[in-house]
């Protein structure tokens, strides 16, 4: 839980640059009760046709509030904003960039930062395979600043039974990082 209560309904901040994992994401708190703010990139929009058939349109109707990327002036930017933290699902190399150097130019970065600069819990599923050493090294730099880099591994010792259990799973292990319980990732168990 953060540093600051917060009064009434849990919210996060949940940023997206891709698809399947933010569906997953999404529905998953709405089943929790946890009040989303949803930004999206632009690359996260386009994503949302090639990943599925729903439309952007159908992917903002799972969050309770959706903020523009343009708008670097919403609530989620502020200091002041009570929130659990950030989770960025999934989280681009080029996002990653952003936050590492400082100099954000969307709102999805902007509230990362502040995120960090309040100290909070800042959760980024990282998309990318192969990694260079550009992204080592600002995983390396934002990991220092306090985020946790968290890619998608999947647990086969959770014997997942389809794609949709693996992604479940490693969202639910996300979720963990803000004291979440989704009771959907099964722990490792002693044999």
């Amino acid at each position: 839980m953060s540093k600051r209560a917060l009064h009434g309904r849990k919210r996060l901040i949940v940023g997206v640059t891709g698809f399947i994992y933010a569906e997953r994401t999404l529905r998953m708190l709405r089943e929790m009760e946890v009040e989303t703010h949803l930004v999206m990139s632009r690359a996260a929009e386009l994503t949302c046709e090639y990943e599925s058939t729903r439309s952007r349109e159908a992917v903002h109707a799972l969050a309770d509030h959706v903020h523009p990327i343009a708008d670097v002036g919403a609530s989620i930017a502020s200091g002041s904003f009570r929130t659990l933290g950030m989770l960025v699902v999934p989280c681009s190399m080029r996002t990653v960039g952003e936050i590492a150097s400082g100099v954000t130019s969307t709102l999805l970065t902007r509230a990362a930062d502040v995120v960090l600069k309040e100290r909070l819990p800042l959760v980024l599923m990282v998309r990318e395979t192969p990694l260079n050493l550009i992204h080592l090294r600002n995983m390396t730099t934002v990991t220092e600043a306090g985020a946790v880099v968290f890619p998608p591994v999947p647990a086969f010792y959770a014997k997942p039974a389809s794609l949709r259990e693996m992604v479940d799973h490693s969202v639910s292990r996300a979720h963990d990082q803000f004291g979440l319980d989704t009771e959907r990732s099964e722990a490792w168990r002693d044999a």
